[in-house]
């Protein structure tokens, strides 16, 4: 199945490729092996070539110099999003089910035998008939649809989508299928270009899990750093036209990087301080007869030099920039009873929720829970049940895909910029552009001739660079590549205004929320943290009730069986009596403290309400005895949450006995 390279075993690999389109060389002289085992992180800038170079991997284009190696028997699957144009009736079942064509094959011919073999009583035929079987069971032919009901299940469909037609789904979820379809088939050299660009945070995580297991070598386009951290042990970098390799994941990569780069400076500045030596004493020497001979040899030393180029920084670290003009009140918006339904599909029901000044709320959960709607919900532009208030002097942007129609077909991309009343000069809105991969003449380029993903970016610069005091954010790291998700990231941090946003970047996420809403029983369930904080403390909740389930299996009732039965043994509690009656004690602790704290915190909501009213800042003693009040009660907002830490830490203590 394997050929040997260079002494170890290589599936498949470039050797010396360079590739041109015209006149333009997108890669040059690059060697690469993949090898069994190898989990590599493809990246680069956007529009440097990667999703070029896994083409010329699976001989869709051809090199213009050297040669794309590969086993003879090496299998590849390649998802990519030009599969989006594949379309069908079948179901969604039947076309992930199309992996296992080899399978269905021998279905037929076995039905066909066995039709053949009850007719005639054919010895000779039965016996082929049973040696079929037996090769179906080998090939796990028994077990196809359930394991393809497993993948599908694993990447967000339920059970009553797998009989649906193929082409009733958008093209987020067509992909799903296919990647579904992909992985089942278990080529050698798995190639997945952007997996995660239409999976949500759950779907996610399961394909990481089901990955890490996965047999065969798997090459990954992505723009995810969480992602890669979790699934590569090497990285291969097109940068300026060449192919880097690294080993280890993502974070390795960039210590890796910053480090080549500073010795390769190192290098630079060395070798031009030794030729500026050699330069000065060729100048002073060669007309000196006694000194003519070594003037010579240093001029050929020269000559021969191999010159250490220069570290060029291809993307400069242009700064994004927020500015706020107007300062709100201290709640932005409050959500009060708020229902939302699709016909039977219901999204929330009396739900509350409140944005306060300062908040970076970022919006997960899986998709069809509703993030987007509550989004256009806290926008104004979803209708709903309830009651939706904004605050004072709240000025609103929101960015969603659909903010695409708004943009002016006919202006160029610079005058489109001029349009957002930043204030800014053509040079910052020019220097903000190529943060958002708009460089040189790009900006010069009209709308109309824009693809989606470049009206998306054009759309989330004119956001960003308005004076809004609160912005709502959908998505706002599509068709962003890393760099770029960075200077996002880095300027929201500074930002000195509110926001809530949805994103399924993990990394992006946890760069820039210090709240977490998450849709669950049709409530908006807030955790005042960040994203990691989160991601630990609902590992500690399913822990808890896992413990709390065992005990609960551990004390139940014993049901006494009839006699002829054996009564099942029970495993004892590993508690004392003593620690037991500490366990209710803590429990009983918690459960108080918990209702303390959700009455401090309607205090606290309440006084809020009354400082952002235009009544408390017109009476300067009102305000001042409100504000006292509401330190104080802050006061014992945070006692009462340390207090509850420690008794929640004591309680796992005791649980994990």
């Amino acid at each position: 199945m394997y050929f040997c390279h260079f002494g170890g075993i290589m599936l498949i690999g470039l050797q010396n490729v360079t590739f041109e389109f015209g006149a333009r060389t997108i890669l040059r002289n690059a060697s690469w092996h993949i090898h069994p085992g190898d989990r590599v992180g493809l990246i680069g800038y956007n529009g440097t070539g990667k999703s070029t170079l896994l083409k010329l991997l699976v001989g869709e284009y051809l090199p213009s110099e050297g040669s794309v190696e590969k086993g003879r028997e090496t299998t590849l699957g390649y998802l990519h999003q030009d599969l989006l144009s594949f379309d069908t009736k079948d179901t969604i079942l039947e076309v992930a089910m199309g992996a296992f064509e080899a399978v269905k094959r021998l279905e037929k011919e076995i039905e066909i035998l066995g039709e053949k073999a009850t007719a005639t009583n054919d010895e000779a035929l039965l016996n082929t008939y049973a040696e079929k079987l037996h090769e179906l069971e080998v090939l796990g032919g028994y077990e196809i649809e359930h394991k393809t009901e497993e993948v599908l299940h694993g990447l967000g469909f339920a059970d009553s989508d797998l009989r649906r037609p193929y082409q009733e789904f958008s093209g987020g979820w067509r992909m799903r299928v296919l990647l579904a379809k992909m992985i089942l088939q278990s080529p050698d050299v798995l190639l997945l270009d952007e997996p995660t660009n239409h999976l949500d945070l759950p779907s996610i995580e399961w394909l990481e899990k089901y990955l890490q297991s996965y047999p065969g070598s798997v090459v990954i386009v992505s723009h995810d750093k969480y992602f890669l951290n979790r699934m590569v042990n090497k990285i291969a970098e097109i940068y300026q036209q060449e192919l880097h390799l690294y080993t280890g994941n993502y974070s390795f990569y960039e210590q890796e990087k910053a480090l080549r780069i500073e010795m390769q400076q190192r290098a630079f500045e060395n070798q031009q301080e030794y030729i500026r030596q050699q330069e000065r004493f060729i100048e002073r020497f060669k007309a000196k007869a006694t000194k003519a001979t070594q003037a010579q040899s240093a001029m050929k030393r020269l000559e021969k030099l191999e010159r250490i180029e220069q570290v060029e920084i291809e993307r400069p670290n242009i700064k994004i920039n927020f500015k706020v003009d107007t300062v709100p009140g201290k709640i932005i918006c409050s959500l009060e009873n708020l229902t939302k339904k699709f016909g039977e599909q219901v999204i929330v029901q009396q739900a509350q929720a409140e944005i306060n000044r300062g908040d970076k709320i970022a919006l997960i959960g899986a998709n069809g829970k509703g993030k987007s709607t509550v989004l256009r919900i806290v926008a104004g532009t979803e209708s709903f049940d309830g009651k939706r208030q904004w605050g004072h002097n709240v000025m609103e942007s929101f960015y969603a895909q659909h903010q695409l129609e708004a943009l002016n077909l006919s202006h160029t991309i610079l005058e489109e910029m001029t349009t957002c009343g930043s204030g800014k000069t053509e040079l910052e809105l020019r220097s903000l552009l190529g943060c958002f991969l708009f460089s040189g003449d790009d900006t010069d380029k009209k709308i109309k001739v824009l693809s989606g993903g470049e009206k998306a970016r054009v759309a989330l610069a004119k956001v960003i660079a308005g004076k809004s005091n609160f912005l709502l954010l959908d998505e706002p790291t599509n068709h962003l590549d890393m760099h770029s998700v960075e200077l996002l990231a880095e300027a929201l941090r500074k930002y000195e205004g509110t926001y809530i946003l949805v994103s399924h970047d993990r990394y992006f996420i946890a760069q820039t929320a210090n709240k977490i809403w998450e849709i669950e029983d049709h409530q908006i369930k807030e955790f005042k943290g960040t994203y990691d904080e989160w991601v630990e403390w609902k590992e500690r909740m399913k822990k808890l009730q896992q413990n709390q389930t065992q005990q609960e299996k551990v004390t139940a009732p014993v049901i006494v069986a009839p006699v002829q039965q054996k009564v099942p043994e029970i495993k004892q509690s590993s508690l004392s009596r003593d620690e037991q009656k500490e366990l209710q004690r803590l429990q009983k602790q918690i459960a108080k403290l918990e209702e303390k704290i959700k009455e401090k915190d309607a205090e606290k909501t309440k006084i809020e309400l009354e400082l952002s009213s235009p009544d408390s800042y017109a009476n300067m003693q009102k305000f001042n005895e409100l504000d006292k009040k509401y330190h104080s009660i802050q006061l014992e907002l945070n006692n009462m949450n340390t207090e509850y830490e420690g008794l929640f830490e004591k309680l796992l203590e005791l649980e994990s006995k």
